[in-house]
């Protein structure tokens, strides 16, 4: 293999990694052997990490699925996706990044066991791959991708022919411009995107959450905010022509009622839901899809991190070596934005 790289690089770096499925404690910060590079991919010495939900559902086995899903890893594991960082090697036939490149990217998603993003290295392929917006730092960088791949795959443009296995039909984003958009889990992750993606687009935003993130949801760009810790938002709205439920599961049925006919339910998380046949009754859509990596998407994404049009919000920064106490915080819930690890 031909490799144009920079010169200092060792043969191991450091890691977290697992040896078992389990708890944060399962967490171990170590050596590891530094990936390979294959054709098409370029080494990234990654500068932040952004956390995700799939870390901690991979961390414990993906325990709330049935035995029958639960993926087989080959241990030790890294886990992770999102990761900004610089350019340090490149694998043949890569013509369209160098070295030295500053980049962000949601790497080999989904898949199980693949090195990931928890290290100081990473492998990626340039698919995935694409030049980190200008005018905001590395972390927020790295806080991105998954989150703000899902909310515009969901809203705004799929990008890709990937079968989907949540349901029979290709998810179909709906024009959104004029249109009145119920957002449930608001201040999360996805959800603080969908927020601002929608509001860009021309919706009315109605933002679900808890009261202290009101202030930073009118700020992203919400029309009007429901503490969900006193009120329920399923008793109080109607005729809603899309709901995007951030929190998604067993609960995202509720949300049916508020809708008018020909309206949407985008559950982001879609496992559990049982309202179908209800759904058919009334004349309205559910519908899912599982993102996926796309460079091409990243790129136009950066643009509209470096003029302002999306802010990505930081709930809290942690070291790589401590990756546990960032699942320990992701455990208590009630995050703002994103959960990031520093190398």
């Amino acid at each position: 293999m031909s490799l144009k790289q920079e010169s200092n690089i060792s043969a191991v770096m450091k890691a977290v990694r697992q040896h078992e499925f389990g708890g944060p404690e399962v967490l171990r910060y170590e050596d590891a052997p530094i990936p390979e590079v294959k054709k098409g991919e370029v080494l990234v010495k990654v500068k932040a990490i952004g956390l995700n939900p799939p870390d901690w559902y991979l961390r414990d086995g993906y325990s709330m699925l049935p035995p029958e899903w639960q993926p087989k890893v080959p241990f030790p594991i890294i886990l992770g996706t999102d990761i900004s960082g610089e350019i340090v090697a490149l694998g043949e036939d890569v013509t369209e990044f160098s070295v030295g490149d500053e980049v962000y990217a949601m790497v080999r998603f989904p898949s199980y066991g693949d090195s990931q993003a928890y290290a100081e290295y990473v492998s990626v392929a340039v698919s995935e791959l694409a030049l980190k917006p200008k005018n905001i730092d590395f972390i927020k960088a790295a806080a991105a991708p998954m989150s703000l791949l899902t909310a515009w795959q969901f809203l705004i443009e799929l990008g890709h022919n990937e079968p989907n296995p949540l349901q029979p039909n290709r998810h179909e984003p709906i024009p959104l411009a004029g249109k009145k958009v119920l957002i449930n889990g608001a201040a999360g992750g996805v959800g603080h995107f969908v927020v601002q993606l929608a509001k860009w687009k021309g919706a009315y935003v109605i933002a679900v959450a808890s009261g202290k993130q009101e202030s930073i949801l009118r700020e992203l760009g919400a029309d009007e905010f429901i503490d969900y810790t006193k009120h329920n938002a399923d008793e109080i709205f109607s005729d809603i022509d899309l709901v995007v439920d951030c929190v998604g599961g067993s609960s995202a049925g509720r949300f049916l009622k508020t809708l008018k006919k020909g309206g949407s339910l985008f559950p982001i998380f879609p496992l559990g839901f049982s309202g179908a046949e209800e759904a058919q009754k009334l004349g309205v859509k559910v519908s899912a899809t599982q993102v996926r990596s796309n460079g091409t998407q990243l790129s136009e994404l950066a643009r509209l991190l470096d003029d302002g049009t999306i802010k990505v919000v930081i709930d809290s920064i942690i070291p790589l070596a401590d990756a546990r106490k960032a699942h320990e915080r992701a455990a208590k819930g009630h995050i703002q934005g994103k959960i990031a690890l520093t190398v």
